[in-house]
């Protein structure tokens, strides 16, 4: 399947189903944390979904932990999509959504770092987000074997500012 179209949205509660459809397989291989449709129904406003022809095709999800501190998680994408870019725009439309909530930095725990990358976060040591460590990890069947990359994005350097004024430009 090509993507026609995809746009970008806030999820609704309704959507929680179709998110927790596209997150099932991810879980099953160890990629990304479980979550049950009422989680997501309950934090709808905390994620995004990619739409396609009506369907959901792709989901991001934003965890605040105060003090200007944003994670993104729960980034997944139907493999009917895969590798055509989507995970990319997700994670863009997860830090802008993240500015426009005041975070400061930015980070995710993920098996891919190149797509993060990407879009100039850095590797970082997990041991800078104990938030993170505390409130998911210790929980993770994978917690004592981690292999998860940690990677920031500080929203205020000069390589963001620089990339936010280069994509305003007409």
């Amino acid at each position: 399947m090509t993507l026609p179209s995809v746009l970008i949205r806030p999820a609704h509660p309704v959507d929680a189903v179709a998110i927790v459809g596209l997150l099932d397989p991810y879980v099953a291989e160890g990629i990304v944390l479980p979550r049950t449709a009422a989680e997501v129904s309950a934090s709808a406003g905390d994620f995004l979904v990619a739409e396609s022809n009506g369907l959901v095709v792709g989901a991001v999800a934003v965890r605040d932990y105060g003090h200007y501190l944003v994670e993104i998680r729960s980034l997944v994408v139907s493999s009917a999509v895969a590798g055509q870019g989507l995970g990319s725009e997700l994670v863009a439309a997860a830090v802008g959504l993240a500015r426009e909530r005041g975070a400061r930095r930015v980070f995710a725990l993920t098996l891919r770092p190149g797509l993060f990358e990407r879009q100039h976060f850095l590797q970082v040591d997990r041991d800078l987000f104990p938030q993170k460590v505390w409130a998911d990890c210790i929980h993770c069947p994978k917690r004592c074997r981690c292999d998860e990359v940690a990677v920031a994005l500080d929203l205020n350097s000069a390589a963001e500012r620089a990339e936010r004024a280069r994509s305003a430009a007409p």
